[in-house]
C-alpha cells in the first residue's frame, strides 16, 4: 500500500508539471534546457518534467497609468502632466527574451517620452493640440517598444496642472479676448442699424409719401398705448396751405400818411 501510495503521489506530481492549461487571452513561451522553443496556447500544453518550463504571457491590452511629470515647456513655463497608455504583447517570446520586465519598461519608457515631447512644445500647443500630441507620443512609444514586442495602441495625455499664477493669467486672457468679441459684435451691430437707418432715408427721399404713411403709424402706435395725454406732431407741410390763405384773407395794413 505504500508503494502504491508514493507511486499515486509520483504521477500526480508528474501530471501537476507536465499539463498545464492556458487561457484564450494567454500564451506560454516554453524554455527547453534554457533555449526557447516556441511560444505555445491556448488550451492544454503538455511539458517535460524537469526539463521544460513555462512563463505564462497576458496578450490583453493593459491599460498603464503615466504619473504626472514636471516638465518645463519651450516657453519656460513649468506644468505638471500625467497621461494613460494602452499597449499589449503581440510578441510573447520577444516580450520575454528580449526584455526583462516589459511591464517596468514600457512604463519608465513612457515617462522619459511624456517629459521630452511636451518639453518641446509650447503651452499653449499643449492646451489647444492634445490630439497633435497624443500622436506624436504614440509613434514614438510604439517604434521603440517594437524590439519588445509590445504594440502601443493609443496615448492619452489625462490631465496637465498649470501654476495658479497663470491659471490667472489665462483667465485674463480668456476675460479679454470675450470682451473683445463682445465690442466687435456690438460695433457690428450698430453699423448694420446705421446701415439700415440710411436706407430708410433714402427710400423716404425718393417717396415723400413714404413719411407720411410712418407718421400716421406712428400716430397709431401712440394712441394705442393707455396715455392720459397724447402729443400730435404735425409736419409744417400740412399747415402751408392754411397759412397761405390767411395770407390772401387778411387785409393789407393802410399806407402811412405825411402830414
Amino acid at each position: 500500500m505504500i508503494m502504491y501510495a508514493a507511486a499515486a503521489v509520483l504521477v500526480m506530481l508528474f501530471l501537476s508539471s507536465a499539463v498545464k492549461i492556458l487561457n484564450e487571452y494567454e500564451r506560454g513561451v516554453v524554455f527547453r534546457l534554457g533555449r526557447v522553443i516556441g511560444s505555445k496556447g491556448p488550451g492544454l500544453i503538455l511539458l517535460i518534467p524537469a526539463v521544460d518550463k513555462m512563463v505564462r504571457v497576458d496578450l490583453r491590452v493593459v491599460a498603464m497609468d503615466v504619473p504626472a511629470q514636471d516638465v518645463i515647456t519651450r516657453d519656460n513655463v513649468t506644468i505638471k502632466v500625467s497621461a494613460v497608455l494602452y499597449f499589449r504583447v503581440i510578441d510573447p517570446n520577444r516580450a520575454i527574451v528580449g526584455v526583462e520586465n516589459y511591464l517596468y519598461a514600457t512604463s519608465q519608457l513612457s515617462q522619459t517620452t511624456l517629459r521630452s515631447v511636451c518639453g518641446q512644445a509650447e503651452l499653449d500647443e499643449l492646451l489647444a493640440e492634445r490630439e497633435k500630441i497624443n500622436a506624436h507620443l504614440q509613434e514614438i512609444l510604439d517604434k521603440d517598444t517594437e524590439p519588445w514586442g509590445v504594440k502601443v495602441a493609443k496615448v492619452e495625455i489625462k490631465n496637465i496642472d498649470l501654476p495658479q499664477e497663470m491659471q490667472r493669467a489665462i483667465a485674463k486672457q480668456a476675460e479679454a479676448e470675450r470682451e473683445r468679441r463682445a465690442k466687435i459684435i456690438g460695433s457690428e451691430g450698430e453699423y448694420q442699424a446705421a446701415q439700415k437707418l440710411s436706407d430708410a432715408a433714402k427710400i423716404i427721399g425718393e417717396n415723400p409719401i413714404a413719411l407720411q404713411l410712418r407718421y400716421l403709424q406712428t400716430l397709431r402706435e401712440v394712441a394705442s398705448e393707455n396715455n392720459s395725454t397724447t402729443i400730435f406732431p404735425v409736419p409744417i407741410d400740412l399747415l402751408t396751405p392754411f397759412m397761405q390763405m390767411a395770407k390772401l384773407v387778411t387785409p393789407a395794413p393802410p399806407a402811412p400818411t405825411k402830414e
